[in-house]
Parts: C-alpha cells; sequence; structure tokens
C-alpha cells in the first residue's frame, strides 16, 4: 500500500507551501515526488486555486448529493480531517465504504465564505488503492466505546482520539530526547533481560525458550537452563544504569519494563516504558528533583503550543467523553509550568493527613506506604490541585534496599521535627487526580551500608546455582556490590512512567489507552 501522503505538483521554491514546509523545519523539493500530510494540505491557503495536488488517506465518511460526493478523508496527522468534493461521474464502479485507501488528486482553491474548511479539495481522478469489505470493518461512522475499541487494538489507532494519542507519544519523546541532549546526558540501552528483580517484590516475569522445561531450573549441562539460571523481564533498568553512569556519566533511557502483578486498575499495565535517568558525583536529593522538574517542565513548555496538543485541548464534542475536560487537561499543562513546585518530607506529609483523618478510609500511619486516597488530597492540598509535589524521605523499611539513609536533622531541639524511625533519601512525584508518576533516590554508594540494607530486606538468603550469597561476587546481584567495590561516587537518579505521564497529559482516563498495544492481566490480543 502506498505511504499516506500527498503530492504537490511542481511549484517553484518561493511558493506559499514552500515558505509553510520551510517554516516547520521540512526540507522538501517541491515536485511531483514531494509527500506532506492532510495537516499540512489543511494549513495550506493560497489565495489562488492551485492544480494537481495528490492527497493520500483512508475514507472517514461520506455523503451524497445530486451532482457531488463528499469525501471525508484522514491520514492520522491530524485531528481535523478533509473534506474533497468528487463529481458524481468520477464515482462510477468506485466503492468508497468507510475505511478505504483512497489516492485523490484534483484542485486545492479557496471555499465559499459559508463552508468549514478555508479552502477545498476539487477531485478530478480518484483511485482505490486498497478497498475495505464494509461488511465486516469494525470501525463506522459513530461513536465507539474506548472498552470497544480496546479489543481491536490492530485498527484503533486508526480513529481519530487515539491516532493523536500516537503523535503525542511521538513528540513528548523527541522533546524530551532533546532535553536530555541539551543537559549533557548520555542515552543508554541497558538489557530488558536481568538476572535480578531491582525492586525485590518479586512481581516478575520469567524467561525461558519454549521447549524448555520448569524441572530443568537447577540442572547442569544440557538440560541447563538457556542462560545457566533463572532470568526475569527487567522491571526497571535503575541497576544497571548505575553501572553505566560510572563509565561515561549522566546517562538516561527509555526502555519497556515489565510486571507481572494483577492490578486491574485504569493505571496498571504488565508492559509499560519507564524513562530513567541516573547522575554520577551528585551527593544532593535535590539536584535530583530539580532534574525531574526541569525535565517535566522543559516538556510542558515547549509541546503546549504544538498541534498536536492543540488537538487534544480543542478536540470535537463526540471525543470529549473519552478524556478528562479540556479545561482540566489544560489546567494539568499549565501546572507542570510553574516555576517551582512543593517539597514535603514524609513525616511532614503524615501530619497533615492524620489532621485530617476523618476524610480517609485509611488511616494515615508513620511508617506505612500512602495510599491513593493520600497522595491524591496531597496533590490537592498541598499543590493546590496544579502543580506536583515532591514527597520526600519515606521510612527506610517501605522503600528499596539501594537508597541510601537520610542524615537525622541537624536541629534536633524540637522533638516534633525528628521522624519517628529511620528514613531514606528518596522522593515520590505527585500529580493532581493520577497520583505518583515518578520516584527518585539518592543511591547507596558505600559498601557496607549497601550489604547492611540488602540483609534487612533478605537479599542475602538468594543464591545462585553454586550457592554464593548475593553479597558474593558471583551471585546474582552480586555485580552490583562490586560497583560499590571500586570507585563509586555519591550517585541519585529517578524513574517516571512514561506512560501514566502520558495519560496525564492527554486527559485519557485508562492507561490501556496510551498504549497502542495494551497487554494487562488476563489480556495479549495482538
Amino acid at each position: 500500500m502506498r505511504p499516506i501522503a500527498l503530492r504537490w505538483a511542481c511549484r517553484p521554491s518561493s511558493s506559499p507551501l514552500a515558505r509553510l514546509l520551510q517554516s516547520n523545519g521540512i526540507r522538501r523539493h517541491l515536485s511531483q515526488n514531494t509527500h506532506g500530510t492532510i495537516a499540512q494540505l489543511l494549513q495550506w491557503k493560497p489565495a489562488e486555486e492551485t492544480k494537481n495536488v495528490v492527497i493520500n488517506g483512508y475514507v472517514r465518511s461520506t455523503r451524497k448529493t445530486k451532482n457531488h460526493r463528499f469525501v471525508v478523508l484522514g491520514d492520522g496527522s491530524s485531528i481535523e480531517s478533509l473534506e474533497a468534493i468528487v463529481p458524481t461521474e468520477q464515482c462510477r464502479g468506485v466503492v468508497l465504504s468507510v475505511g478505504t485507501a483512497v489516492s485523490l488528486s484534483g484542485t486545492w482553491l479557496p471555499a465559499e465564505a459559508d463552508r468549514k474548511q478555508s479552502h477545498e479539495l476539487h477531485v478530478d481522478q480518484i483511485e482505490v488503492v486498497g478497498p475495505t469489505d464494509a461488511a465486516t470493518y469494525p470501525i463506522q461512522k459513530k461513536y465507539h466505546t474506548p472498552e470497544f475499541l480496546r479489543t481491536i487494538p490492530h485498527l484503533r489507532s486508526r480513529t481519530r482520539i487515539n491516532s493523536a494519542l500516537l503523535r503525542l507519544r511521538s513528540d513528548v519523546i523527541a522533546s524530551l530526547t532533546q532535553f536530555f541532549a541539551n543537559q549533557n546526558f548520555t542515552q543508554t540501552h541497558p538489557p530488558i533481560i536481568t538476572s535480578s528483580d531491582c525492586e525485590g517484590a518479586g512481581e516478575v516475569f520469567t524467561v525461558s525458550p519454549a521447549a524448555e522445561s520448569p524441572s530443568s531450573a537447577n540442572k547442569a549441562g544440557p538440560d541447563a537452563p538457556f542462560f545457566g539460571s533463572q532470568k526475569y523481564l527487567s522491571v526497571s533498568t535503575q541497576l544497571h544504569l548505575e553501572a553505566l553512569a560510572q563509565s561515561v556519566g549522566n546517562v538516561w533511557t527509555l526502555s519497556p519494563v515489565f510486571r507481572a502483578e494483577k492490578s486491574d486498575t485504569s493505571r496498571h499495565l504488565s508492559e509499560f516504558y519507564m524513562l530513567e535517568a541516573e547522575m554520577s558525583f551528585v551527593d544532593d536529593l535535590d539536584a535530583v528533583m530539580d532534574l525531574a522538574e526541569n525535565m517535566l517542565r522543559s516538556l510542558s513548555t515547549g509541546l503546549f503550543g504544538s498541534a498536536v496538543v492543540q488537538d487534544l485541548l480543542l478536540r470535537p464534542g463526540s471525543m470529549a467523553s473519552d478524556l478528562a475536560p479540556s479545561d482540566e487537561v489544560e489546567r494539568r499543562w499549565k501546572g507542570l509550568m510553574q516555576p517551582s513546585w512543593p517539597r514535603i518530607t514524609y513525616t511532614e506529609a503524615i501530619k497533615l493527613l492524620q489532621q485530617n483523618a476523618e476524610l480517609f478510609e485509611h488511616c494515615p500511619i508513620w511508617g506505612v506506604g500512602l495510599q491513593s486516597e493520600h497522595e491524591k488530597w496531597l496533590a490537592e492540598s498541598v499543590g493546590g490541585g496544579r502543580t506536583p509535589v515532591f514527597v520526600t524521605n519515606y521510612p527506610r523499611d517501605v522503600k528499596a534496599f539501594y537508597m541510601r539513609a537520610s542524615e537525622p536533622p541537624s536541629d534536633t531541639s524540637s522533638g516534633s521535627d525528628r521522624p519517628p524511625g529511620a528514613t531514606v533519601e528518596c522522593f515520590d512525584l505527585l500529580v493532581p487526580e493520577l497520583c505518583e508518576i515518578a520516584g527518585g533516590s539518592m543511591r547507596e554508594h558505600r559498601l557496607g551500608p549497601l550489604l547492611d540494607a540488602m540483609e534487612r530486606h533478605g537479599l542475602t538468603s538468594q543464591s545462585d546455582p553454586n550457592g554464593k550469597k548475593a553479597g558474593d561476587k558471583n551471585a546474582t546481584i552480586g555485580w552490583y556490590t562490586d560497583l560499590r567495590r571500586w570507585g563509586s561516587p555519591p550517585h541519585g537518579g529517578f524513574g517516571i512512567g512514561f506512560d501514566r505521564l502520558l495519560c496525564y497529559l492527554s486527559g485519557a482516563h485508562s492507561i490501556r489507552d496510551i498504549v497502542a498495544f495494551p497487554r494487562w492481566a488476563g489480556r495479549c490480543d495482538c
């Protein structure tokens, strides 16, 4: 099938189209072989008619009059559609059912004042390049619920809202890549198959060849596991990023991660993407939070005026129910642009929550993780329902083993300022409605305290096939302790749930709708 594109007939380089394309940073020779999109054609508004314009796309709908057929065309480049006017005689013998891939050529000229489009394509030639069986094509000119569209993930991106979400993902990745390049971070690609569970939660997928028997897990010789011992799909690339950060300095990655938890919620997937960054020679958690904050502020400031964000904000009423209200989505973007975000400690957060304990189903208790209702309240109360909120210094026993212990408060004259138990230098980033979207910490870079923390978390009881303990050199996580033996500087980093971030920015109600092919417990359709 031909690519979705438009071809402009030979035009001089000084034409309005040339200036438009150049202003968008698109290098094109405006010739018969030049390609563009429906979005670009709709933006091009010449004062005079232009002949020999060719546009490719998919039929979204058609309507007939006595002398013409109006064909509404889309190609995923814009929520807006192109309405082309086709003479009835040109349609004889041509089936233009919804979903059909067509190539239209004709004249682009200013429309009459009462028309929806400023310009119209008057078609003089139509070619069906990909016919569709109208009787079986599942996407028609009517509203389809997100739940129904999830049953056809291979087709749902053809709908206007889902194609916009794909374009948003692309633009966000491009913006983040540029941000980290400007900060002199090195982009890396850590492994997806790993020897250890980074979080220690045990909710991992195991990896083995299809023909390998589960009973071979501890065998040797030809019946040994493919990788020699049990391996897993990564739940986080952080441990490997720490190794790479000690090689080339500050690093980041955007990688798929996997969690085998059966959380059937709008915020959880079994396969999703994490953006993770690691900074070397950093000895202050504030520097790590500054990076996360600056990254999200740069992203929102740079993309807010983009075509795809404006598409999401100005979407037609038929799409309103699939996304949060437009003014709410705009408030989220502008909240990320705010010059400073509140930062409070976990201990301070618990005190605020306890003062309003009657509002919650779960009683806020120091030493217990925050519930979603607690996080939502903090985002609304501390952040004013606008800006994200950093919550720092959680209890040591509810966080991962690799986090560095917090220093005791320097001023202990007021006993109420001192946490009732040991804490670690970490943060969670909370946003209104969606709760936590990012987390980070200073990493324990000293060997002795790291081994102590591993023992407290029960990691020293994990053994490899040779019986080595986790703190030993040859254990599955022994390589991680090696990093502390040989020149480990103070360092820290963070991870952000990339799909949750996109969910927040787009206003999508479920993370399952922000991912092209979502996987969750019980569902992996194609």
